[in-house]
């Protein structure tokens, strides 16, 4: 398992731009699968972004073109570039990682993940 740490979240207007990171305990370079979810109340966590290691990264559909998850490795940090933001992106987000693919899944969503952080919310406004 992994800490992980989120920030980077406020509130913008509409068509603002937000880049949310993920600071983990312990080196990312060998981490098999990391992923972006959020989640606003009363609704199930959605997935929005998932990387693998070495692979390329994949979006749920209503982020495709706005969002850009990324791993910077050098300094054991996972990114998402938001753009373009609309008040539908209001949600806590959560980064997640599974280091060493415990249950041996591949890295797409919807997927489970043993690793956790404490979440940082986003509000756009309209």
């Amino acid at each position: 398992r992994v800490q992980l740490a989120e920030s980077g979240g406020g509130s913008v207007q509409s068509g603002g731009s937000l880049r949310l990171s993920c600071a983990a305990s312990r080196s990312t370079v060998s981490m098999y699968c990391m992923a972006w979810f959020r989640q606003v109340p009363g609704k199930e966590r959605e997935g929005v972004a998932i990387i693998e290691a070495g692979g390329s990264p994949s979006y749920t559909d209503s982020v495709k073109g706005r969002f850009t998850i990324s791993r910077a490795d050098a300094q054991n940090i996972l990114y998402l570039e938001m753009n373009n933001l609309k008040p539908d992106d209001t949600a806590v987000y959560y980064c997640a990682a599974d280091p060493d693919n415990e249950y041996d899944l591949p890295c797409v969503l919807p997927r489970g993940f043993t690793s956790w952080g404490q979440g940082t919310q986003v509000t756009v406004s309209s």
